[in-house]
Order: structure tokens, then sequence, then C-alpha cells
């Protein structure tokens, strides 16, 4: 089989994700699979609903996806294959946007890790089913990249300021949590997913769960602070109030903040307060923006994300050599230059989404 394996069953459209050896990472073969694939079923009338899941290494379910192929993004960095990093870029955000827009009902089980362009493909979903399994996050600041793929959109749309402490921390949440930063709708048993994943082919979009609140998400605890510290104006005085407070929440998130790419929490502080009034589509566009300078604004492997690469997934020293070094030594024009798009704007890559 295939890494995207795409089954029509009665009334439902059927993707799994099949890539399990590498937690379903997506690559470029991936992607068109899968645009091409939802592109067909948008007019095929014996299809009602449309599933997505991941194969995990123990049989279906258990893995939703662990985002782009980051080791992909070094290699072809290092060769200058500008050529494939953009087709994966342009044609990846062209699919996150087809699922936001898709026009039949849409189901993501979001079940195991769900990181980076796993997110993407599932957030527009109109049904996002998480379980005991789930693991949700948006790590990208970790490789000195930034929560891409829409994140903007939708991290500026979660409560208070959730966004901003998810883009800027990477941090790794469950089924509550995400379900009370509204990255979720419904919470189900991992062994119920099966039977629903048959439901579906029979009933179509009856069988699809109805949404509902979170109880107990361990955000909660920290929320006065989190929308209070997150809300400031920059990531230094964001930093500084962490590393001003008096417990060992503020404490840890400090420390984890300091760990991040240091440019990279400031241009993706940026990017989530812009995307806060922005279309998906604009919001997209600026995002395929930073990602060309995040891999054209140094050569090979003196850029950050390479950097970041390097250190999380190739010699996995987990010591990054960030530059600047310091929060504190990020100036306005290198967070600006990011947000400059180097096309004209009747030749952006994504100038058709609306």
């Amino acid at each position: 089989m295939g890494e995207v394996v795409a089954e029509v069953v009665g009334r439902a459209g059927l993707v799994t994700l099949n890539r399990p050896r590498a937690l379903n990472a997506l690559s470029l073969a991936m992607v068109r699979e899968l645009d091409a694939v939802l592109r067909q079923w948008q007019d095929d009338p014996r299809i009602e609903v449309v599933a997505i899941r991941g194969q995990g290494r123990e049989g279906p379910f258990g893995a939703f996806s662990a985002g782009g192929d980051i080791r992909f993004f070094h290699q072809a960095a290092l060769a200058g294959d500008h050529a494939s990093l953009d087709a994966f870029f342009t044609e990846e955000y062209r699919l996150n946007h087809l699922v936001h827009h898709y026009p039949k009902p849409f189901a993501a089980c979001m079940d195991g890790i769900v990181f980076g362009g796993g997110m993407g493909i599932s957030q527009g979903a109109r049904c996002r089913i998480v379980t005991e399994r789930t693991r949700v996050a948006m790590p990208e600041t970790i490789i000195g990249l930034f929560p891409d793929v829409g994140g903007g959109y939708f991290l500026s749309r979660c409560p208070g300021r959730l966004g901003e402490y998810l883009a800027l921390t990477g941090e790794t949440i469950g089924a509550e949590e995400a379900i009370d930063a509204r990255l979720a709708d419904v919470q189900l048993p991992a062994a119920e997913l099966p039977a629903l994943w048959e439901r579906l082919g029979r009933e179509g979009v009856a069988a699809l769960p109805p949404p509902h609140r979170a109880i107990g998400s361990r955000l909660a605890a920290h929320r006065a602070e989190i929308d209070r510290v997150f809300a400031l104006d920059g990531v230094v005085d964001i930093l500084r109030a962490l590393e001003a407070g008096s417990t060992d929440w503020h404490r840890d998130t400090a420390a984890l903040l300091r760990k991040r790419s240091p440019l990279m929490l400031h241009v993706t502080l940026e990017q989530v307060r812009r995307a806060r009034t922005m279309t998906l589509a604009d919001d997209l566009r600026m995002e395929r923006d930073i990602v060309w300078h995040c891999f054209r604004r140094k050569p090979g492997a003196s850029g950050e994300t390479v950097e970041g690469i390097r250190a999380l997934a190739i010699d996995k020293d987990q010591s990054p050599r960030w530059s600047p070094a310091r929060a504190e030594d990020v100036t306005a024009e290198e967070v600006d230059a990011f947000f400059r798009s180097p096309w004209a704007p009747g030749e952006h890559p994504l100038r058709e989404l609306a």
C-alpha cells in the first residue's frame, strides 16, 4: 500500500496516512496525493462525509501525523534545492486551505501525535476528534521555524492569549487542553475509533459525534497568567515578566522560551498577532513569505531553521547555536524582513486562494 490510502466505503471517503515508521510525517508526494483525492471527492455524489486518520505502528490509529518531513527540509536546504522546498510549502499550504474550505463534512481522527503539518490538515475539519492518546503541538520554534500551515490563523483564534502561549512555547497538550483551546471538538476513547470508522461508511454524516466542552484542562489553572503575560508588547517583555514571576510555572515557562530560537520567537509573536485580523488565505500568503525567508535569509547550514533541525533530528545534540543567541539582541529590522514578500502581488504562488 502507498503512503496515502484512500477508499470509498458506503457513504464515506476514508483516508489513512500510511507512513507509520516516520509517524506519518508528510512528504511532498503525500501532500500531492491528499490534495488530488480530496478534490476528486468534492464532486463524487456517493460521498457524504470525508474522514482522515493516521496508521500507527501497531495498526490503524495511534499516530496521526508528526508534521512535515523535517529531514527533507534539512537535506534540501543544504543542497540548495529551493525548487523542492518551494513546491512543498506552496502545495502544503494550498492543501491546508482546501481542508478549511472543504464543501463536505470533514472529520479528523486526531489520535496520537498531531504536530505541525498534522495540525494543518486537521484544524480545518468540521469534526476534530481527540482521545486519551492525543498529543497536540505546534513545536516549530524548537527547530528555528514558526507555526505555519495556517497556524497564525487558528492559534490567533484560541481563547485569550493561549495562541501566543502555544505558538511561542511549542508546548505539547492533551485532549482536554486541545478542546479548551478550541483546537479540537470532541473527545472519544481511542478504543471507540474503529467502530466510528465503520459507522461513517454506513451512516455518513450522522455518525459524527457532537462537540462538547473540556472538563479539567490543566491550562485552566494558568489561564489568568497566560492571558496577562502573553498579552505584553514583545518577547523580551514576556520573558522579563516570567522571570520576575514567583511560581514554578513562571520559571519553567521562561526556561522553555530561553531554549527556543530567539529570532523566531519574535517572528512568531508578530505572525500570530498579525493573523488575528486576517483571513485564512491572507495568513497562508503571509506564512509562505515567512518560510521563504527561513530558508533563504542565510544559505545552507548557517540558516536558523537548518541549525534547529540539525540539533534536534540530525546530530541530536539538543544544542542549537541560535543567531542572535538572546531574545534581547534581536532587532526590529531582522524581524520585519521576514514579512516582506519576495513576490509582486500578482505573482505570489498562493495568489489564487480566496
